[in-house]
């Protein structure tokens, strides 16, 4: 079966961060996952944006919390797209939300309609690799075509970020195996990966100019410089900081493109904490 962007629907939860998707592309649609402030349950994005939300985050005396979508949310959200003959829906890491539980009980109902996919990652790593089947649609596609653009992503892309304070990761429980520098000096950064669904500790620095140069070093031991590199930038309420990761990719690997600049939302921010700054990059064949 040739898969095109008319016949085949891409569905992301919130976490991708990639609020435009839906108007750049008709074939995709975003499910929201929900931040609350004590009461007050808001979905990601759409009741809360992240200007919003960081200025309630420095101003609040409590804690937000997440929660996933429902089933629910997913079934209408799939049944919007029923015309499409496949929907891939791409979700944060399963070790981190139940989001991607979520869309599994929700995509029973629809067979081998709906595909549903741990991307074992986050943020804007989830965007890229639904850039990634994008352009493949745009061409045309298939099934086993797709399925090897899954695998690789799986194992071949990456990404460097540091926070301010490992408070944020601790508090939601999605610390991993970070939670033993939890608590340590002020001005210590530190350099974080996921791996499998994980959060993996790199190394601990102290201010923001080492953080930097160990982005540096990540990214030019794990990239080859190439029109093929893709790279994505994402902050939390930190946009000073984004045109010196630009700048870094140029002088790194003045091949690769640029292809998403974002903010982390709500929910994502819940857990990084102001601050957070990441980069991400993938080799698209």
């Amino acid at each position: 079966m040739e898969l095109t962007a008319a016949s085949t629907a891409i569905v992301v939860d919130s976490t991708a961060d990639f609020p435009e998707a839906p108007q750049r592309f008709p074939n995709w649609r975003i499910v929201p996952l929900y931040v609350r402030f004590g009461e007050e349950s808001f979905r990601d994005y759409v009741e809360l944006g992240p200007d919003e939300f960081y200025a309630r985050l420095r101003g609040s005396p409590m804690t937000p919390t997440t929660s996933q979508p429902t089933p629910g949310d997913f079934h209408a959200v799939y049944e919007e797209l029923s015309g499409y003959e496949r929907i891939y829906s791409l979700h944060i890491a399963g070790t981190l939300s139940g989001t991607v539980e979520s869309a599994r009980a929700a995509s029973r109902d629809f067979g081998d309609q709906v595909r549903v996919v741990d991307t074992e990652t986050a943020s804007a790593a989830v965007a890229m690799l639904g850039l990634s089947l994008q352009r493949r649609l745009d061409r045309g596609t298939t099934d086993e075509e797709v399925e090897a653009l899954l695998q690789r992503h799986l194992r071949d892309s990456q990404l460097v970020f540091t926070l301010d304070t490992l408070d944020y990761l601790a508090r939601g429980g999605r610390i991993g195996r970070a939670a033993a520098w939890a608590g340590q000096l002020l001005n210590v950064k530190p350099i974080l990966t996921i791996r499998g669904g994980e959060v993996i500790p790199l190394k601990r620095v102290r201010g923001n100019r080492r953080a930097f140069q160990e982005f540096i070093a990540a990214f030019e031991s794990g990239s080859g410089d190439g029109p093929n590199l893709l790279v994505a930038i994402a902050q939390a309420d930190a946009p000073e900081r984004v045109e010196a990761l630009r700048e870094l990719v140029r002088r790194t690997r003045p091949q690769a493109k640029l292809e998403l600049v974002t903010t982390l939302g709500p929910v994502v921010g819940t857990h990084a904490g102001p601050g957070t700054v990441g980069l991400f990059w993938f080799e698209d064949d």
